[in-house]
């Protein structure tokens, strides 16, 4: 199968590499893009010897050109839609973080090529867009959550659905209190007691943002209204999600903790293969699984994202602009983390909804947002 990466030096897109490697002979790398993580860029193309490559900056992109003659190196936007459109691909793996995966995602569906999908905010700020339009390329949108796609696995028919059943870690503040919360450091914050992710999803799982945001995804993804879909806390991470259907019955998909499954289902759907973390689930070592519903008052991010799904429009691209930019000023130790939830529910108050949104207008609001919240602190 002929696959690209986008952000292949992230997380997602690291583990990707290794689902390839592990799987000699059944993927051909046409193309890789990696933000300005040079270093770690020239050893995926050693490994996997692309065609093309992507970068940020027209510099990198220069610098790489030199060491690499016979491959074609891009940079910019221009450099992530050239890539996202190349129908050489079979398959197009979007692991980006943010907005950035919003035009690689819609540029891959225009040309008809299918998407394996670990970037919520592309669902997030334009999912009746997206959807819509991938149901008329005939493209697949396949999920790489965890919990996207256990709920993919366990689906059959969704008129049988009763609901959804979307689980959460819970983070490395379920046990805590609110005050503990508002006094966290970025360190303490950082620290997940299941997965090892990328920062800015380790923060919105310390505050349960990132589960608001797979929420909005999975009422894009399957079409359910959000009265059908439900959070639970269970802390083990063992059960991935679950659907319960009209007549009781609850099918649910289990594994211990690990992202190779996820994107290696994403990449070879329909059919399943030995991968990296092929072993025999012990049940015995599971030893016991635990089920809480979230608090949502010590996490209310959570009820943000709810609120932002249900009003639709461009509410969710101003709760997600400002999340995304509001993480990044706690980040670099500039505010609470508590804040990060005042400030978005802030920017979603003082926003005027624009119901069934251009993509340009969401691209508006999303700039908008994103120049308001940075300027918070000026303002403060």
């Amino acid at each position: 199968m002929k696959i690209s990466i986008i952000g292949s030096t992230g997380s997602i897109g690291r583990q990707a590499i290794e689902v390839v490697r592990n799987m000699p002979g059944f993927f051909e790398v046409i193309s890789l893009t990696g933000g300005d993580n040079i270093e770690e860029l020239r050893k995926q193309i050693k490994l996997t010897n692309p065609q093309n490559v992507c970068v940020k900056s027209e510099e990198n992109a220069l610098k790489l050109q030199k060491e690499f003659p016979t491959i074609n190196i891009l940079y910019g936007d221009k450099g992530l839609i050239d890539i996202a459109s190349d129908k050489t691909n079979e398959r197009i793996l979007v692991s980006v973080s943010g907005k950035t995966g919003l035009k690689p995602t819609l540029a891959a569906i225009e040309n008809g090529i299918d998407v394996a999908l670990a970037n919520k905010e592309t669902l997030v700020m334009a999912g009746d867009i997206v959807m819509k339009r991938a149901k008329e390329k005939g493209v697949k949108i396949l999920p790489v959550d965890s919990e996207h796609g256990a709920i993919h696995q366990c689906l059959s028919n969704r008129k049988e659905v009763e609901k959804l059943i979307i689980t959460a870690s819970g983070g490395p503040f379920r046990t805590k209190t609110i005050e503990d919360i508002k006094n966290a450091t970025v360190e303490e914050t950082l620290h997940h007691p299941r997965w090892n992710m990328g920062k800015k999803i380790t923060i919105d799982s310390a505050t349960l943002m990132n589960k608001g945001l797979e929420v909005i995804e999975a009422h894009h993804l399957f079409d359910m209204p959000y009265d059908k879909i439900q959070v639970v806390v269970h802390p083990q991470s063992i059960v991935h999600s679950a659907v319960e259907y009209v007549d009781g019955s609850v099918i649910a998909q289990l594994g211990f903790p690990s992202m190779h499954i996820p994107i290696q289902y994403a990449l070879t759907h329909p059919h399943r293969f030995e991968g990296v973390e092929t072993r025999s689930f012990d049940f015995v070592k599971a030893a016991r699984l635990d089920f809480e519903e979230p608090d949502f008052e010590k996490f209310p991010c959570l009820k943000l994202a709810f609120a932002a799904g249900k009003e639709g429009g461009t509410l969710p691209v101003v709760m997600n602009a400002a999340n995304e930019e509001a993480v990044y000023l706690f980040l670099q130790n500039k505010i609470s983390l508590w804040e990060i939830y005042e400030i978005t529910k802030r920017m979603m108050g003082e926003h005027k909804n624009i119901p069934n949104p251009s993509l340009e207008e969401i691209l508006e609001q999303d700039t908008i947002t994103r120049e308001k919240t940075r300027n918070f602190l000026l303002n403060k």
